[in-house]
């Protein structure tokens, strides 16, 4: 069976690793499609967070307490770039992630796509799936806020509003800059057409998968093509897993629940794009109209409680 999993962050990062358990255990293929929305250009690198952390997730190389970056990082670089004064100062490169960035940025200046980077770097880190980038072409996720001197609105770079001011700066609203005239990454669509199943990960929803679900073909592709597709809720008992999701869904009106963002996502059959939504036992009276919703446990504590959370997927999704 051909799986594809749309995802991003660490939650789809290590959600990841459960499908590739499951995969291994069944001879499934798995594809995963990865958000590009937070990637930024840093000290003249250019950085993929979502597409790194699930390499080195995969490949044995993250930080298992952060939960993102090299395991054994040490930090020399930029703590000569602070003594420089060298901006930004708020966005931290760890001196062995560095190495992935150079040779990302010397491909990428070469002509390479991303796709084609991404495949080489997993080269050496042997993920154990196929990985691609949502996207070759430019998209970032860009958030609206109040601008500091109190002169109106002012968009800045996701990176910034995350790791800078830690989302405490309200977001009035989320744009996807390069949307428009994104195409799908090279074997995205073929990846799509030939699925048996598609499954989002438990990412958020806002900025992890809405930038994924942008690319406008990539979107039709799923919409309109034959394989179930199948969501999981990164949001159990009114509280995200992980991460900033409530912040994300309150700037676009959207409750802070797995019925809330089921709703978000919304039904195939409504212009939506779910079939089915996979949300915990603490939520199991979540109800998104016209899409077919299950409880499960839904804590990722290790990779084979993950696999069964992908084997009830596959159920819910009619392939299991």
């Amino acid at each position: 069976m051909r799986i594809v999993v749309l995802a991003g962050g660490i939650g789809g990062a290590r959600f990841l690793a459960g499908v590739r358990a499951h995969a291994r255990a069944t001879g499934d293929e798995v594809t995963a499609v990865v958000n590009v929305g937070d990637d930024v250009w840093m000290h003249g690198l250019r950085i993929t967070p979502d597409l790194d952390s699930v390499m080195y997730t995969l490949g044995g190389g993250i930080d298992p307490e952060r939960g993102w970056g090299r395991a054994g990082e040490t930090w020399t670089v930029k703590e000569e770039l602070a003594k420089y004064g060298a901006e930004p100062t708020w966005f931290g490169l760890g001196d062995r992630d560095i190495a992935t960035h150079l040779v990302r940025t010397r491909m990428l200046n070469a002509g390479y796509p991303l796709s084609a980077v991404v495949a080489a770097l997993c080269d050496r880190w042997q993920p154990g799936i196929t990985l691609l980038p949502a996207t070759d072409d430019r998209l970032e996720t860009h958030v609206v806020v109040a601008a500091e001197d109190g002169s109106g609105d002012q968009a800045i770079h996701f990176q910034e509003w995350w790791v800078r001011h830690r989302a405490a700066l309200p977001a009035k609203q989320f744009r996807f800059v390069g949307a428009d005239t994104a195409k799908p990454a090279a074997g995205v669509l073929d990846a799509l057409q030939a699925a048996d199943i598609v499954l989002l990960a438990p990412s958020n929803p806002v900025v992890s998968i809405a930038p994924v679900l942008a690319v406008s073909a990539l979107r039709d592709a799923l919409v309109s093509g034959s394989a179930p597709v199948v969501g999981v809720s990164p949001i159990i008992g009114g509280s995200p897993v992980r991460g900033m999701a409530d912040k994300c869904l309150s700037a676009v009106d959207v409750e802070c629940s797995a019925q809330g963002v089921g709703r978000l996502l919304g039904a195939r059959t409504a212009g939506g794009v779910l079939d089915g939504w996979l949300v915990d036992t603490a939520d199991a009276a979540t109800d998104v109209p016209g899409v077919r919703v299950r409880a499960v446990p839904l804590w990722m504590t290790d990779d084979d409680a993950t696999a069964a959370m992908v084997r009830a997927a596959l159920e819910l999704g009619g392939v299991g």
